[in-house]
């Protein structure tokens, strides 16, 4: 229990993913990624479970092999945060908050999590994530980063994969990335369940829009921690050579 809140911690590891089939099989310096992410969970103290949300067999042979509890899913999910409300429901499971962590993310850390979770005894929320200062210049006009703006209470008020706020007259506010990790209450979970695509969520591709445009509350807190996320096979390769000059740095162990 985290501040009085059953959290369970859900990694959903779909098999073929788009852009990258089949990373969710792939190792990383020679452990399994999925062991990563399982492993960098494990050792975040907020979670009373921990459980994937899969596919395939191989997958959940695989989790299984190091320990994980792997909870089969239908082929059929559109994203992971369907695939969490199937294990909700399918499993009739409860839990106070629901965490969405993506399986291609093996570096978010027990720091980012307490970013994360900060909030989550406030009421009138119904979505916690999390936002980083951008400092890289390519990233304002990279449409794979997605920005976010928020209000003064770090309200989510719109995600855009255009560089979001417009530049006008030299003037620039501060833009910030969206680190796609999710914290849900369980009835925004059933919400969402019966929320009907929007426009602007198939316009960007980005289904956050859709908790948006339907009424939702989606805290957007800041974290000053970074993360590598695996969306594409180029991104283990970075990953894997950050792992290695870590590793010779002492800055994790393996």
């Amino acid at each position: 229990m985290y501040k009085n809140k059953k959290i369970i911690c859900v990694i959903p590891a779909r098999l073929h993913s788009s852009r990258f089939p089949k990373k969710v099989l792939k190792h990383l310096n020679g452990k399994p990624l999925l062991q990563w992410v399982y492993e960098a969970a494990s050792g975040c103290n907020f979670f009373d479970e921990i459980l994937f949300a899969v596919d395939a067999i191989e997958t959940q042979k695989l989790v299984e092999s190091f320990g994980g509890v792997a909870l089969m899913t239908s082929e059929g999910c559109l994203n992971g945060t369907m695939r969490m409300i199937e294990v909700q429901t399918r499993y009739h499971l409860q839990a106070d908050v629901w965490v969405n962590w993506q399986a291609d993310e093996p570096f978010l850390s027990q720091a980012m999590m307490e970013d994360l979770l900060q909030s989550i005894d406030s009421s009138h929320r119904d979505i916690w994530t999390l936002r980083k200062k951008i400092t890289e210049p390519q990233e304002h006009t990279d449409p794979s980063v997605v920005k976010v703006v928020v209000d003064h209470e770090e309200q989510a008020l719109y995600f855009s994969r255009y560089a979001l706020p417009y530049e006008r007259d030299g003037v620039r506010a501060e833009r910030y990335k969206h680190i796609g990790i999710y914290a849900f209450t369980s009835e925004a979970l059933e919400s969402i369940e019966k929320m009907p695509p929007c426009p602007l969520e198939l316009s960007e591709a980005l289904e956050q829009l859709r908790f948006l445009y339907y009424g939702m509350k989606i805290f957007a807190h800041e974290t000053f921690h970074s993360t590598l996320g695996i969306d594409l096979p180029e991104h283990l390769e970075m990953a894997e050579q950050w792992v290695k000059t870590s590793l010779t740095q002492n800055l994790i162990s393996f």
